[in-house]
């Protein structure tokens, strides 16, 4: 079996090498928001193709290319477009890009997504902080022999979600006019959309977003001491809250009516962060 530490820290060094930048911020930028790393200046634009290992990227909405760059003054990395579990690949290789933000020396990441919305007092285009996450995706990137390189055996995940990023976020969010949302994400594997009985089940067991992504990258962070802030933006309400079809353009619409505003405060959020 390939040596994962030694692979990511290979592809943490050729990406090193396409620029000046070293950034301690990345973002992994979901379904439909991947425009802000459009906007960064002095930017070096890297295919996954290019990266050694790096997966990927099938799904519709993700260009697939690491971008890094300034926001503002402030130097990132900007993933346009993440692998999900449902496309066929390993926990493993889903976190992968995680880890290389690791051995890149990244010591914060702001996760991205598209999710869909459980709790009724929110609306579609909403914007929602994660505070916590209900891993159902029947899978966990730590399984197998652990590599103390990474981090320990068994990581705690009691705050998986920086509490003093999401203030920040809060208080940002308020002096731009944001509604503030917080709540919980369940991840599930798809790719089909939940049934109303299985969204019955989530409201019942505390979830207020269902998604796809975001957990396993969440769990391999924490893992490498990366802290986490994730912002879902609710792209459709879930199955049953509306007699309506769900679809994947539904989504990427949202994702595009929301995107000058969510663009907005990902920029007010991250010199705060670094």
């Amino acid at each position: 079996m390939p040596d994962q530490f030694a692979l990511t820290d290979s592809a943490a060094q050729l990406i090193l090498t396409h620029t000046a930048l070293r950034p301690q911020i990345a973002l992994v930028l979901g379904s439909g928001l991947g425009g802000f790393a459009d906007s960064l200046t002095d930017a070096t634009r890297i295919p996954y193709a290019d990266i050694p290992a790096f997966p990927r990227s099938t799904a519709i909405g993700h260009a697939g290319r690491l971008v890094i760059g300034h926001a503002g003054s402030v130097p990132v990395a900007a993933m346009q477009g993440r692998v999900h579990l449902y496309e066929g690949y390993s926990p493993q290789e889903v976190t992968f890009p995680v880890r290389v933000f690791g051995r890149m020396g990244i010591r914060a990441v702001i996760l991205t997504n598209a999710a869909g919305g459980i709790n009724l007092s929110y609306s579609q285009g909403a914007l929602v902080l994660i505070r916590d996450h209900i891993n159902l995706q029947g899978v966990n990137p730590l399984v197998g022999p652990n590599d103390d390189r990474f981090g320990v055996r068994f990581p705690d995940m009691t705050h998986a979600y920086a509490k003093e990023y999401r203030q920040i976020a809060r208080e940002e969010a308020a002096k731009l006019g944001i509604p503030q949302h917080e709540g919980v994400y369940a991840g599930l594997l798809g790719p089909s959309y939940e049934t109303p009985a299985e969204i019955e089940y989530l409201r019942r067991i505390g979830a207020d977003l269902v998604g796809m992504s975001t957990v396993a990258e969440v769990i391999a962070a924490r893992h490498m001491g990366i802290k986490v802030l994730a912002i879902s933006c609710v792209t459709n309400m879930a199955a049953g809250i509306l007699d309506q079809p769900l679809s994947h353009a539904e989504v990427m619409e949202t994702g595009e009516r929301v995107k000058t505003t969510f663009e907005a405060l990902l920029r007010a959020v991250l010199p705060r962060m670094n």
